[in-house]
């Protein structure tokens, strides 16, 4: 998995027994997150804003084998060989997403060969998982709610799973475990905006604000925040997904310009407004979207669960909600959730199984997601 935030590639092998969602048996046998280094976060960067067809093309090959070498990594650590794997699922990088509007599918594209990785890894690849919800006029975002429903459901509490990576969804998993009534959402930017600005504040130095330091001396500037918040993605009902392409670097740029110069104290100004921009969107899409009074506790992961100043923001923004973090809240290394829902989705195409939630994505039906990359040797004998 690599998502929004550019901020590296996870890997987890899953082990998952029995072929019935709502029984399966599974556990984790080992998990490894590596880093993007400056230059590959910038170009990677660079290709999604600006990027022609060869530099597409070749980011889509040497993520590849940034995938396969974080994979192989893990395999090493854990014992395991890659081409014993039933599957590896690979969610890929996105560089583009559009969600359907106006009666057309919407688009989307994530990079990471496919074919190179089941060449490298000498295992199937099972890739490309949003076209078919998108086919099926559906948002393909967001996809981890049934993966959540499958992995991390827990009887008799009401849970609204909150990731804030690059940009922020929800999943809600009801008390009675109902998979019917489960409901995702994307809430609006995660992390994306934060991290950006931090950039620019430290011309590079630093790719986040760490621990939320910066935001944490700065004072929210109303009037900025009341006119991020009237973006009308934040009004608009479910089913619904955003990206960089509307909470990303260009939107910094522009508050920036708008806001120049900048003294250091007014960086963390602006470092504070877009925290709570976030924890605002997050709490506001709570109050619209969830059925009232069936949410019993928030679990917070991404990179927004590692910074407390965003914690305490959303705490303030949810309650009475008690916000919670780490493996004991969410049954799972928070920072393995996103990689285990797509080894899910892998093992879900494997058994020729839908994972999409209609109701989330707006998909006109269930559907097989992904597609399949036999082994090197297979396709060899083919």
């Amino acid at each position: 998995m690599s998502g929004t935030s550019l901020d590296g590639v996870d890997a987890i092998i899953l082990r998952i027994r029995g072929t019935d969602p709502a029984s399966i048996e599974w556990n984790v046998l080992g998990f490894h997150s590596e880093p993007y280094g400056p230059q590959r976060r910038d170009r990677i960067r660079e290709a999604i804003e600006s990027g022609g067809a060869r530099e597409l093309a070749l980011i889509h090959l040497q993520l590849a084998e940034d995938f396969a070498r974080v994979f192989k990594t893990l395999a090493a650590r854990t014992g395991v060989d890659p081409s014993s794997m039933t599957a590896v699922g690979s969610h890929g990088q996105t560089v583009w997403h559009e969600p359907p509007s106006d009666g057309r599918r919407g688009v989307t594209l994530q990079l990471g060969d496919a074919a190179a990785l089941a060449e490298s890894l000498q295992c199937p690849v099972i890739a490309d998982f949003r076209s078919r919800d998108m086919a099926a006029s559906g948002h393909g975002a967001p996809l981890v709610p049934w993966s959540d429903w499958v992995l991390l459901r827990r009887p008799g509490i009401g849970r609204a799973l909150q990731n804030l990576g690059g940009m922020g969804n929800v999943t809600f998993l009801p008390a009675d475990g109902d998979a019917g009534a489960v409901r995702g959402f994307d809430t609006g930017p995660g992390m994306a905006l934060v991290d950006r600005a931090t950039q620019l504040a430290t011309d590079g130095r630093e790719p986040w604000d760490v621990e939320g330091r910066r935001a944490a001396r700065g004072t929210v500037i109303p009037r900025l925040l009341e006119k991020l918040l009237s973006d009308a993605f934040f009004s608009e009902a479910p089913p619904r997904s955003t990206g960089r392409e509307r909470f990303g670097d260009r939107l910094v740029h522009e508050i920036v310009t708008e806001l120049k110069p900048l003294t250091e104290g007014e960086w963390d100004d602006l470092l504070a407004t877009l925290t709570e921009l976030t924890a605002r969107s997050v709490a506001g899409a709570y109050d619209r979207f969830l059925p009232a009074g069936e949410v019993n506790e928030v679990v917070l992961t991404g990179g927004g669960a590692q910074n407390p100043t965003m914690v305490a923001a959303l705490e303030r923004a949810l309650a009475p909600l008690p916000v919670r973090t780490g493996a004991e809240a969410l049954g799972i290394d928070p920072d393995a959730k996103e990689a285990a829902a797509f080894a899910v989705l892998a093992w879900a195409n494997v058994n020729g199984i839908p994972g999409n939630v209609p109701a989330v994505t707006g998909a006109r039906g269930r559907r097989v997601l992904g597609a399949a990359y036999p082994r090197g040797e297979a396709s060899a004998r083919g």
